[in-house]
């Protein structure tokens, strides 16, 4: 007994050293409840969001280094980041009506993010924990012009398994749209949007990081949204400019995909529903950090066809969104609330 006491005392005085430690090095979880946050009802039906957790280390520098240099840093953040988990998140922030499914390591930065996601009023009762791995971490070097070089080490993301997407069958039949991205295994993703399309969901996919994806995979897509080099490995058409954009997702459509939007930074999006298409414009500000410009962009896209905007709203809802974020330093911190995308003008 008196053992087990001791052990109990001894991790609980470990964690709150590593906690510390973490305030040190990141003013977004030390300084997050000093934040002010709009009240906002849950709009539109449920969205589930099935992807990665990270923790980002993010480095801002002069410049990306090239091969075999060393930069020296300016700042150093550590923010909560993931593909799956920035959409969650900008997705609960907009109003939206989010369940997460994903995988942690049981370590303090998968219990630090549950804490986060239950104050953003994300249901986790399908967040998983791998006792074998850690949590995964991106490492981000962010240069002058706002530009950034990713590095990302999986660590349980690459245990969330098709097994885990079969127990979380519950959430999938209260949902209405699903949401998926690339950083968790291939087989996850397809068992996600398999189970979804037959249940008749909205099969929202975001193909990041770049990867081939199968046919069988496309058709079970309603909405692709890869950006111009995500679209290139799909395809293997060259995205320069509008028709060649456009060229891209006609193939897409043609291979079995409902709907695409093309993302083109700076040049704004093509919206392409099988038979017409429209430029959305990217919104004019000036840029602090790109790192999840595209997931924010997708989290704001689920939620505004969630409420049953048109593609192209949604899109211009999303664009609206998506450049608040990247005036901000960081993924999950950058993600808008309601009132300030609404009130946004460019």
């Amino acid at each position: 007994m008196a053992r087990d006491a001791a052990e109990c005392l001894t991790e609980m005085i470990q964690e709150q050293k590593e906690m510390e430690l973490m305030r040190k090095f990141s003013p977004e979880i030390a300084e997050r409840r000093s934040i002010v946050r709009p009240a906002q009802d849950k709009l539109g039906e449920k969205i589930i969001v099935v992807g990665s957790m990270n923790m980002d280390v993010t480095l801002e520098a002069s410049r990306i280094p090239v091969k075999g240099e060393t930069q020296i840093a300016e700042k150093l953040y550590v923010f909560p980041g993931g593909k799956g988990a920035n959409q969650a998140v900008a997705a609960a922030r907009l109003g939206g009506r989010i369940a997460f499914i994903c995988k942690t390591g049981d370590d303090l930065f998968g219990r630090q993010t549950r804490a986060l996601f239950n104050e953003e009023g994300i249901d986790t009762a399908h967040l998983f924990t791998d006792p074998q791995r850690p949590s995964g971490v991106a490492l981000i070097t962010v240069d002058a012009q706002a530009e950034n070089c990713i590095v990302v080490a999986p660590g349980a993301n690459a245990g969330l398994s098709p097994a885990d997407i079969r127990l979380s069958a519950e959430a999938f039949d209260a949902a209405t749209l699903v949401l998926l991205q690339l950083e968790i295994p291939m087989e996850t993703v397809e068992e996600a949007a398999f189970a979804a399309h037959a249940k008749g969901k909205t099969v929202v996919l975001n193909p990041a990081p770049a990867s081939v994806l199968s046919d069988r995979l496309l058709r079970a897509v309603d909405l692709l949204t890869p950006n111009a080099s995500e679209a290139e490995a799909i395809t293997g058409i060259t995205i320069a400019d509008e028709a060649s954009a456009l060229a891209a997702a006609k193939q897409l459509v043609g291979r079995g995909v409902g709907n695409v939007i093309v993302t083109l930074g700076a040049s704004g999006a093509l919206v392409y529903d099988g038979y017409a298409h429209e430029m959305v414009p990217a919104c004019k500000v000036q840029a602090a950090d790109t790192t999840a410009a595209g997931d924010i962009f997708n989290g704001a896209l689920a939620v505004a066809l969630s409420e049953g905007r048109t593609l192209v709203e949604a899109a211009r809802f999303a664009a609206k969104a998506s450049a608040i974020a990247v005036t901000r330093i960081g993924a999950q911190s950058s993600a808008p609330y309601r009132t300030e995308v609404e009130q946004f003008r460019t």
